[in-house]
């Protein structure tokens, strides 16, 4: 069966970036937080950082990232919209610079979910924009349907919120892959897998023949490699998810929230994909269907890592919904 990837013409792709407000921002990507801090919640304490400080009447947003066991470094190329709202990105427990006990009793949804609302109540934050990201998506969906009244909007981007359904579609990916991809993709999930750069390559060509991934700018890297903590934990994601993105035998194994869509403004919610991204098109827009007056954006030559992909028309994208979705 042939993946039904969106493919945009080179002349649509160019229309879309003409009319994308332009983004110049003077706080630059990757910029350094103005302030940090260790939240104590359920289970020990999280990092957070916060940047845009003085923008002290704005509608602030928080990022919530993927994993689960990632960390906030993904998002840290959109600091520019600091230059209008405070921006707060943190770790979730047990990876990152957040504490990392390791403990399997603090796996579970709701207590993700409790930390969002423990870190606005910290920041003494009235309300905010939330984002997600892939399983930050399922986390802003439940934050979302939770606590309503502090949700000025809602971004779920690369949108998982099911796990049949993203099961569903991965097989449906891997399917129509070459051959060639397919055992380099068993393999990669093999007790002994290839080297990560051939790993890589097929996940890259599973997506789509003619994705290029973005280059990574000096500051980007030298974020990375100055970031400290303890980054990804492969020991949470395996116990919640499994072995990769195509094989879920952990906590989340039937997990799905799909049921919350009809609890959240509609008018006030933003499914964000790539172009190339693993979060199918075709799933999205059933989630569109359940959330009538649900807007979409898709990123162009995006893949799942839209962020790092193509940083500067996903943060013109996100500056444009904020300041759409502000209170008069």
């Amino acid at each position: 069966m042939k993946s039904s990837r969106l493919l945009l013409s080179p002349l649509l792709l160019t229309l879309i970036l003409l009319f994308v407000p332009q983004v110049y921002a003077d706080t630059p990507p990757y910029a350094a937080p103005e302030k940090e801090l260790m939240v104590p919640v359920e289970g020990g304490k999280v990092y957070v950082r916060l940047n845009g400080l003085a923008h002290k009447a704005a509608i602030p947003v928080i990022f919530i990232h993927g994993g689960p066991g990632g960390t906030h470094n993904g998002f840290a190329g959109m600091t520019g919209l600091a230059d209008n709202r405070m921006v707060i990105m943190y770790d979730q427990l047990d990876s990152g610079k957040s504490e990392q006990t390791n403990n399997p009793d603090n796996w579970r949804v709701e207590r993700f979910v409790e930390s969002i609302e423990t870190i606005r109540q910290r920041l003494n934050i009235p309300r905010w924009h939330v984002v997600g990201h892939s399983w930050g998506s399922a986390l802003a969906l439940e934050y979302t349907a939770r606590y309503p009244n502090k949700v000025v909007s809602t971004v779920l981007g690369g949108t998982f919120i099911s796990t049949p359904h993203w099961i569903m579609d991965a097989n449906l990916l891997v399917k129509a892959a070459p051959q060639s991809v397919q055992q380099t993709l068993r393999e990669c999930e093999s007790a002994e897998p290839p080297e990560e750069d051939q790993c890589s390559a097929a996940y890259t060509k599973l997506y789509s023949a003619y994705y290029t991934p973005g280059t990574a700018t000096k500051a980007e890297q030298e974020y990375y490699l100055n970031v400290g903590g303890n980054g990804f934990n492969p020991a949470i994601y395996n116990a919640m998810w499994g072995p990769s993105e195509f094989s879920s035998t952990g906590v989340l194994k039937h997990y799905d929230a799909t049921h919350l869509l009809s609890r959240i403004n509609p008018a006030k919610t933003l499914f964000m994909i790539g172009q190339y991204d693993s979060a199918r098109i075709d799933t999205v827009q059933n989630y569109l269907a359940l959330t009538p007056g649900a807007e979409l954006a898709v990123v162009p030559g995006g893949a799942h890592g839209f962020y790092g992909d193509r940083p500067l028309i996903t943060q013109a994208i996100l500056t444009s919904w904020l300041k759409r979705h502000d209170p008069d």
